[in-house]
């Protein structure tokens, strides 16, 4: 805590001091002059001070010293006069340690920096405000072992004076503006231990000849334009690598296998890249990892189980890849993870509750459609359960299949045959409500639609279009709803229709198939829902005339009955029977679907609510479905939504009574 100013003539009165340390101290003012004036000075530290004004020139006078720190001042220079004293520093050939960081230093870093002694083995000029390109005669100081310029405004490449520092352990450039590529001559830095070079605007390709450094601890070269793939040479088997952080670049293909010939990493950082195909089974070999971060990239497959062997893992985000499958239960067996963010990825089945999984906070599974059960906080819709007669019949059917797989097979095709339409239909239902969703991309969609076409376009509506379409997987016609994620709202829409749809089932709600949330052929986001297809249209094209022309054909009284009578059955469902009540917000002719036999199907769930009880609010499953917004078609909107609608149907539907009112 000692401060104030130093007396002006300490040097004239001190003139055997060797060694001053006042350090971390509170200590103020110019530095006395006169310390130039002590011929044998060897050692100065007034490091994290408040002292102000210029380095006096005259410390270099004797050219004794061999340490000089001063960061964490306030020093100032921005011209020729201000960095004299860096001219006078030449004098002293066996400077070793050189420490100018966290001041106020400013313009070009003063090309008779490389007039410093070649015995200089530390310089720090970090977090400063130096500009513009670093003097390529800083590459003659070949006896650095650590440079440090981190966190200042300089820019252009560093190849002309980086390659000669063969000595280096640290390289510690972060946070600046240089660009042009990263210099393969760093990969001849035998003793290179950090190499920091993240948050600057480095392009091309991570030189393979980084591979070739056995006592490299850090890597970070992340926050640049660095693209093509990561060199599997950097994951050689005898590599001290700890820590290697590529996030935010632009690096792409596979994650190299190789990468599980690190037995000593500990943090490994790949998001927001490119990166494709499978999570590597060989990253449980990296028994000491604790830190992994692949989110954001196209990774697919499932989680690989390897992951569920690292004991010392503390954080996991594999978020906004296309993973698929389900969540391996081991992972929760780890008893040291605090964080696991799985969401906006492909996953089914159900959540696993031990370990992380039983802290709801812990986890982020948001995106993931095919996921139930966990824990009560997670908020998942509970997993379909199977009793234990049916789970019986299950293994039996699979222990007869073999002894009756031809019986079988002259039973389905005598099924198929004379029933082609009914089994079509079968398939659609088993498609629907199976125990999983079938998987489809976005190139399955445009090949079915002819790449969206306007002759396969059938409805428009608030947040998308509606395509006629068929699926070569299935073989069946279906309906495709595509989302305009460019409008407001559009993508909540699509998690609310989603959220509504993957909780009920009701004879008279459209059949969805499946569900496809991923990137279209430009790498922008695309969402759809594949609906069955009712070839006798919505209700709307059977009540009213269009353009000019004329409805199909006529519905009777009986058919009328017959459309008000399903409705009522499935808005009394929703409503009342289905666990939570949903309120569907937007029912009109529209939304009104028709099949061959002219049953009638609600579909359309895009801005239902899900409904808390009688007396409270409804809560909107997205932000501009509050319960005072007004949501819905204009004209089909009703006081207390669609509620009393649905009790007037439900009425006719129960009593039978006055039929010929509706």
């Amino acid at each position: 805590m000692l401060g104030n100013t130093l007396p002006s003539e300490m040097g004239n009165t001190l003139p055997k001091l060797s060694t001053l340390y006042l350090s971390s101290n509170k200590f103020e003012g110019n530095i006395p002059a006169s310390l130039g004036n002590i011929s044998g000075l060897q050692e100065l530290d007034f490091s994290v001070n408040n002292f102000i004004g210029q380095v006096p020139s005259s410390l270099g006078k004797h050219g004794t010293l061999t340490y000089l720190n001063l960061q964490t001042n306030k020093f100032e220079a921005n011209d020729s006069q201000g960095f004299e004293f860096i001219d006078t520093l030449s004098n002293s050939s066996s400077l070793e340690t050189l420490v100018l960081d966290q001041n106020q230093f400013q313009g070009a870093i003063p090309n008779s920096i490389g007039k410093l002694s070649t015995k200089l083995q530390g310089l720090g000029l970090g977090r400063n405000n130096f500009t513009g390109a670093v003097p390529d005669s800083l590459g003659n100081l070949t006896g650095l072992t650590k440079l440090e310029l981190r966190n200042n405004n300089l820019d252009g490449p560093i190849d002309g004076w980086v390659g000669k520092l063969k000595d280096l352990q640290g390289l510690i450039l972060y946070a600046n503006n240089f660009n042009g590529t990263i210099p393969s001559s760093i990969g001849s830095f035998t003793k290179l231990t950090e190499l920091l070079l993240n948050e600057n605007k480095f392009e091309g390709s991570i030189p393979p000849s980084l591979g070739n450094l056995p006592m490299l601890t850090r890597l970070n070269l992340s926050y640049n334009n660095l693209q093509g793939n990561i060199p599997k040479d950097i994951f050689y088997a005898k590599s001290a690598l700890i820590q290697c952080v590529l996030l935010y670049n632009s690096l792409e293909g596979h994650v190299p296998p190789e990468i599980g010939s690190l037995k000593q990493l500990i943090e490994l950082h790949l998001s927001s890249n490119k990166f494709i195909g499978e999570i590597p089974a060989t990253l449980g070999n990296c028994v000491g990892l604790q830190v992994l971060e692949m989110d954001h990239n196209f990774l697919r497959g499932n989680i690989t189980m390897a992951l569920g062997g690292l004991q010392s893992m503390t954080i996991l985000n594999l978020s906004h890849n296309n993973l698929s499958g389900f969540i391996p239960t081991k992972l929760g067996d780890l008893q040291h993870l605090t964080q696991l963010d799985l969401s906006y990825n492909n996953l089914q089945g159900a959540v696993p509750t031990n370990g992380v999984f039983g802290n709801a906070k812990s986890v982020a599974l948001l995106g993931n459609l095919g996921l139930c059960g966990g824990v009560r906080d997670l908020h998942m819709c509970p997993c379909p359960t199977v009793s234990r007669s049916k789970e019986l019949q299950y293994y039996l059917i699979r222990v007869l299949i073999p002894a009756f797989g031809i019986m079988s097979l002259i039973m389905l095709i005598y099924a198929i045959i004379p029933q082609k339409k009914k089994s079509t239909t079968r398939y659609s239902l088993l498609f629907s409500f199976g125990k999983k969703f079938p998987r489809v991309y976005y190139k399955d969609l445009a090949q079915a639609t002819a790449n969206f076409s306007e002759f396969n376009l059938i409805g428009r509506g608030s947040y998308g279009s509606i395509y006629r379409g068929k699926l070569s997987q299935a073989k069946i016609q279906v309906a495709i709803k595509v989302f305009d994620l460019e409008m407001r709202f559009a993508d909540k829409s699509f998690v609310s229709e989603c959220e509504v749809l993957r909780s009920i089932r009701h004879r008279n709600l459209v059949p969805i198939l499946t569900a496809c949330s991923t990137i279209d052929n430009r790498g922008n986001d695309f969402k759809a829902l594949i609906y069955e297809f009712m070839h006798n249209g919505n209700l709307d094209t059977w009540l009213h005339h269009k353009h000019g022309g004329t409805a199909p054909k006529l519905l009777g009284l009986a058919r009328k009955i017959s459309i008000a009578v399903d409705l009522a059955d499935v808005l009394a469902y929703l409503h009342h029977e289905c666990g939570r009540p949903i309120v569907h917000c937007d029912l009109k002719p529209t939304n009104i679907l028709l099949d061959d036999d002219m049953n009638a199907y609600l579909g359309d769930f895009g801005i239902a609510r899900l409904v808390i009880d009688s007396r409270s609010t409804t809560v909107g499953q997205f932000g501009h479905n509050s319960s005072v917004a007004v949501t819905g078609t204009i004209g089909y909107i009703a006081l207390g939504t669609n509620q009393g609608y649905a009790h007037a149907l439900l009425y006719l539907y129960k009593t039978r009574h006055h039929a010929h009112d509706v």
